[in-house]
Order: structure tokens, then sequence, then C-alpha cells
């Protein structure tokens, strides 16, 4: 593999991203602006029904985020001018073809203009409605893929996936990419176009039955966990990326195609500060709830390791494949993470809480500050419905007491516990799969990238993306954890 300057490769190159509000989208684009402000331009997809109204959502979604405030600095008063200049707003949806661009003009100024194209555009929620998951993670990625077979200048394509793609499978999962149908548990009949089918008639036998939005929620959430099952995938966001890898490796033809499949991704390491952070990520929900007190119990394996890459070194990652496969056809996968290099183990993660939180106490509403101490860790599934069953037991010892004594009150009181229960049964069902994780992800090819990068002299310093650098003690007692208590606490 070799490579040149990825600053020079950068060079008046136009980008077209989509899911441009999202988390690793902004990174990823201030990052480019910053370290190489002669980029061309930006045509930045954001779900929106018109011009004004993605103009709006990039304004309050995206630039006025604390993340753009190195390049504010860097910039002075010619920041807004760069933007400007640099960053052209589409209004659209990848659910659509042609990426819903309403607009003839401008989808034509895409197709002669777009050099590369990435697809950050997902929905994360582990049990989406199977309608809106399939919509965006499989059908949106054909959807971007066949329009990027109509520019004309385009020579990359690189499609954001998941390494969780592998399912609940253990050992070495290595960097290989799934053929058209292929399942995990090895029963056929996976068709994508056969799932639309299902989508659509489901809904409309959910509409002719007269149910209600909430009702219509319920069932796509389910069905979307039930073909997930199916197939051998343990959630609806896993199985409909997999079909968005499968349906882009089919139809790319002799476009040069990156699939980056990063792990649980948190806080930056290092740029454009350490520690900048957006919503309640996947291991965050963990840090915010004991933070606050109401994290009492754990559930996993404490020998277990859990995979996680700072987002500014996937981001940094995606422009290194970017510039090492420009104009190369062919289909490459990096899987991004850190359980062969660095493993954490969550006996690490656990003592990481408690020593931030001890030393940091969250101040409540009340300005008292939040006494924290060590969480009970439940082992394996059996142990915390054992748990979960003496809870509801006492529960209903309680509501039967209630009765007898002040009956309206604490009724009430007992049944939101109950639904409380029965929320976290159903959470800890959605993370079972992680929580007793036993693989760990090959991450071969994206060490030979690594491995270029140094051999010929890159910018590796300005695109570091080694997880064997980091200290985790170090960077989640004074990066992540202060990260999450500044941007994600309320």
């Amino acid at each position: 593999m070799e490579m040149g300057s990825v600053i020079q490769f950068l060079e008046n190159k136009t980008i077209l991203v989509t899911g441009a509000t999202g988390f690793l989208a902004k990174i990823f684009l201030e990052k480019i602006l910053r370290v190489q402000p002669n980029v061309k331009k930006f045509f930045l997809l954001l779900r929106a029904s018109d011009a004004k109204a993605a103009a709006h959502r990039f304004q309050n979604e995206v630039i006025s985020k604390d993340l753009f405030r190195v390049l504010k600095e860097k910039c002075g008063s010619d920041f807004n001018a760069l933007v400007s200049e640099k960053v052209t707003i589409v209004p659209g949806d990848i659910i659509y073809d042609d990426l819903g661009v309403k607009d003839s003009s401008l989808r034509q100024q895409m197709v002669d203009q777009i050099d590369a194209i990435v697809n950050l555009a997902a929905t994360t929620k582990f049990d989406e409605r199977y309608d809106v998951a399939l919509g965006i993670n499989a059908l949106g990625a054909k959807h971007v893929i066949n329009f990027a077979k109509k520019c004309g200048k385009v020579d990359m394509l690189v499609h954001v996936s998941t390494a969780y793609v592998c399912g609940e499978k253990g050992g070495l999962i290595q960097e290989k990419p799934y053929q058209m149908g292929e399942t995990l548990n090895g029963v056929a009949g996976l068709d994508i176009d056969a799932e639309r089918k299902v989508v659509e008639e489901k809904l409309n036998e959910l509409r002719a039955d007269g149910a209600t939005e909430e009702a219509i929620t319920s069932a796509m959430r389910d069905l979307g966990l039930q073909r997930a099952a199916r197939y051998g995938w343990p959630n609806t966001y896993v199985f409909t990326k997999a079909m968005g890898e499968m349906l882009v490796g089919q139809l790319k033809e002799n476009l040069p195609l990156v699939i980056l499949r990063p792990t649980i991704i948190t806080s930056t390491y290092k740029e454009p500060f350490p520690g900048w952070v957006e919503g309640v990520r996947t291991i965050d929900s963990i840090a915010v709830g004991y933070g606050k007190g109401k994290l009492t119990c754990f559930l996993c394996d404490l020998k277990g390791i859990i995979d996680v890459i700072p987002a500014d070194m996937v981001v940094n990652s995606t422009i290194m494949a970017m510039a090492a496969h420009v104009n190369q056809p062919g289909e490459v996968i990096y899987q991004m993470g850190s359980s062969v290099g660095n493993p954490l183990r969550y006996a690490n993660l656990k003592d990481y809480g408690l020593q931030y939180f001890t030393k940091h106490p969250w101040t409540n509403k009340e300005g008292k500050p939040v006494i924290v101490g060590p969480v009970k860790v439940l082992g394996s599934m059996a142990s915390f419905r054992r748990y979960m069953a003496v809870r509801y037991l006492l529960l209903l010892k309680g509501l039967e007491l209630a009765n007898a004594a002040f009956c309206q009150y604490f009724q009430g009181t007992y049944l939101d516990m109950d639904r409380k229960i029965k929320f976290v049964m159903r959470l800890i069902e959605l993370y079972r799969p992680y929580l007793f994780f036993k693989g760990v992800f090959d991450d071969m090819n994206t060490e030979k990238l690594r491995i270029a990068a140094r051999e010929t002299g890159v910018e590796s310093d300005v695109f570091y993306f080694d997880p064997k650098c980091i200290d985790w003690e170090d960077y989640f007692t004074k990066i992540h954890i202060p990260g999450v208590v500044k941007y994600v606490f309320k």
C-alpha cells in the first residue's frame, strides 16, 4: 500500500457527507476544515423538507456546537466566510432515490462535482422500527451507492457500518465482507426485497385495522427484532447494517469502496480537544446512571472485553482509508477498535467510574453531592433474573400492603415501579449480547494502513488512529467521563 500526503489528497476535493448532523459527521467536517481549508467543497445532506429547514438544522445542530470552537479561534472573523464558501447544505433523505434531493439544479451540481462520498447516515437504536431501520441502514445504503455511480468524478465511497454486524459471534472476528443473503445462523431465504415487502404488508395490515400510531410503532419494533432473530442477529440495528453492507458490496461495480466498521465510539481522545461527546452513547448511559446514583447494580462479565474507540480516531482512519484507496476499484473492510491491540475490560471500567465519581461527585438539583459506592455486579443473565424476580416479589408484596392502607397514592407509585422494572428487563435483553460478548475484532487491514502511513512518512501525527497509545485509566478518568459530565449530564 503506497500513500502520499493526506493533506494534499484533500486539497480541491469535493466531498458529499450523508447524515451530516450526526456525531461522527460533525467531527469529520471540523477536522478537514481545520487541517485542509483548501478542500474545495462539502455537500452536506441533511434530512429536511426544504433549504430553509436544512439551513436551520445545520446552524443549530452542527456549526453552533462547542466542537467548532478551536476552528473558530483559528479563523477568527473569517470563520463564517470559510463555512459559507466551503459548505453547501443539501436538504434530502437517503431513504429515497437520488437521496431525496428535489432541487434538480443542485442535484446536477452534485453529480458533476463530487469526488468522494462518505455515508454516515444511520439510525443506531437497537430496537428501531423495522420500516425506519430498513429504510435508512439498508435501502439508504443502496440509494447512496446508486447515486455515487451517477457522479462522473467519484473515485471513492466510504460506507460507515459497525463492527457488531458479526452478531454474537465469539473468537477472532475477521475483516471479511458479507455476501448477499448470507445469514449468521445458516437459515436460508434472506432476501432484502422480500424484507421490504414484509414491512409494507405489516404496515398495510395495521392501518387497515385502524391501529394507533403508538401501536404501529410498537408492532414495527417487534417485527424488526423478530426478523433479526430469524436470521441470527441480536437486534434490528446490526441486522439492517449487515444488509446495508451486502447491498453496497453487490452494487459497487468498479467503484472503490471502503467499509469502515468501528466498535463502540467514545469521546474525542485529542482533537479538536479531548472529551467532546454528544448524546447518551452506548456506555455513557452507564456513566450517567452511576454518577447520578441511579445505578446500584450492573450486569456483565467483569473479565469480558469492552471494545471502545475514540471518535477522532475513527474519523482519522476514515480519512486515511480514503487517501489510500482512491481510484483503486474493489472493496476493503477496516475494523476500527481496540480489543486486539489494547483491550479494556469491564472490571477496569467499573473501577474508573468509582475512582472519578468518588473524587468528583455529581451535584444534584438540590445542590447536594451524590455519594456513590461500589456497584453490585451480576455475572450472568440467570443471576440478574433472580435479582429482578426478588425485586418484583417485593413490589407485589408492597402493593398488597398499599391496597390495605393508602390505596390510591401507593398503587400509582407501585404501578410506576412495575413499569420501570419491565423497562429495565427489556433494556437488558437488548444489551445482553454486548454485556457478555466473547469476540475480539481483528484489525489486520487497519494495522496495514497504520504501517503504510508510518513507513511512507505520511502525516500520522495529524491523522493518528492507533489505540495502543491510549492509557485507558487516564482516558476515562481525565478525558471521557469529564466530557460526559460536561456535555451529556443534565
